[in-house]
């Protein structure tokens, strides 16, 4: 063979090879661009098993707090009804008294009757945990107390303290409800 043959047939190895790796470069893409595309679609995959996931979550959520404030509403608007159960007997009492009073004459039985009922009342009030405060004779507390008026004080020893209570206060459950009204000496 000659130098020129030689040559050419290099030449044609050589486009043939660059062909092959040409070949070889393009598979390898298409298989890189398959790679990617099922990695591309795994992913997306995820994401909408994710978004589910979150609108479901989400879903259940909005469920529970609108399931919990309609509970919330509900005890709200039941929580008296045990202290109306309990009063109504007392409520009773009183219309049989007033029933009673219009054909009595004996004032004394009159009294007592309204004492009874006022002691029931009292207890079933008690027993759901309402508290008289003690203010008379009390030092005035700003957090207890309501000054309605300061006076004179009778003795040394009542200065800055309660002289007159013209309402009690009341506690429900160690809460103060209603703070006492109260006159204080000077």
């Amino acid at each position: 063979m000659s130098t020129q043959e030689n040559e050419t047939m290099n030449d044609e190895s050589a486009k043939n090879q660059k062909e092959e790796e040409k070949v070889n470069s393009t598979e390898e893409k298409t298989e890189i661009i398959d790679e990617k595309d099922a990695k591309i679609a795994e992913l997306e995959a995820k994401v909408a098993e994710l978004n589910d996931k979150y609108l479901r979550l989400y879903s259940e959520f909005d469920n529970f707090r609108k399931r919990t404030t309609k509970e919330r509403i509900d005890l709200i608007n039941t929580a008296g009804e045990d202290i109306f159960k309990n009063l109504l007997p007392v409520l009773d009492d009183f219309e049989r008294a007033i029933k009673s009073n219009a054909e009595t004459t004996d004032i004394q039985s009159v009294n007592d009757g309204v004492n009874l009922i006022f002691n029931k009342f009292k207890s079933v009030l008690t027993a759901k945990g309402l508290q008289e405060m003690k203010s008379h004779g009390e030092t005035f507390d700003a957090d207890i107390h309501e000054a309605i008026t300061n006076i004179p004080a009778p003795s040394d020893d009542l200065k800055g303290k309660v002289v007159d209570e013209l309402e009690k206060g009341y506690m429900l459950n160690g809460k103060i409800i209603r703070f006492a009204k109260v006159v204080i000496g000077q």
